[in-house]
């Protein structure tokens, strides 16, 4: 089997995704794309406590399952709607970390705009209707949302949470800063008073990229 390397690095991203708190030991996804027409996705109904290099499959860009035993993610159309939606995505994390998974079923939104950081990372998330987990319904919904190519964080209608990225570090920076930031959302609202970054300062933030 080929992309020993990424596997383990993407096995090893799952892993630190349960031990975060930031999804289940059932619940979640981590894909990556370490060529045009291959992408490496977890594995479905294993214990993400205990991922590793061998129960990360390979697929090729269309879907078609290399790794003989291993069954895909139920989510793995909406991966590759996503890539096939945008080029520039290179990795794909799907969780659902407690708060920022609150606001999918909440007509308010995360202040992303806090910190600074949270508003270079994030951007301002996007949102996505429902549709049924596992469907071709919701691939279609996600791979749309994502092909504005400002978007790197999409919340799904009581759902979870999806952040892209260039790369695996990146895609899981993006969703330990969404659910801080989800975090600072609530507890600001309880705290009152909290001052985000003015209209002047966002651009100039939006500009760095």
């Amino acid at each position: 089997m080929t992309f020993k390397k990424e596997r383990t690095e993407t096995a090893n991203y799952m892993r630190r995704l349960y031990n975060k708190n930031l999804t289940t030991c059932s619940g979640g996804n981590i894909s990556c794309r370490p060529a045009v027409d291959r992408v490496l996705i977890t594995a479905s109904s294993i214990d993400k406590a205990y991922l590793r290099a061998k129960d990360i499959a390979v697929l090729t860009i269309g879907g078609n399952n290399l790794s003989s035993g291993l069954r895909t993610s139920i989510e793995t159309q909406m991966h590759l709607a996503i890539y096939n939606s945008r080029p520039d995505v290179l990795a794909v994390v799907h969780a659902h970390p407690l708060h920022a998974s609150l606001f999918t079923a909440s007509d308010k939104k995360i202040k992303t705009d806090i910190l600074a950081e949270a508003r270079f990372l994030l951007g301002e998330p996007a949102f996505a209707s429902y549709a049924l987990m596992g469907t071709e319904s919701l691939a279609e919904i996600v791979g749309q949302t994502f092909s504005d190519e400002s978007v790197s964080v999409v919340l799904m209608e009581n759902h979870g949470v999806i952040t892209i990225g260039e790369n695996l570090h990146q895609a899981y920076d993006r969703m330990e800063v969404l659910e801080a930031a989800a975090r600072m959302t609530i507890l600001g609202e309880l705290l009152g008073d909290v001052k985000t970054l003015s209209d002047e300062r966002r651009v100039a933030i939006d500009r760095m990229h």
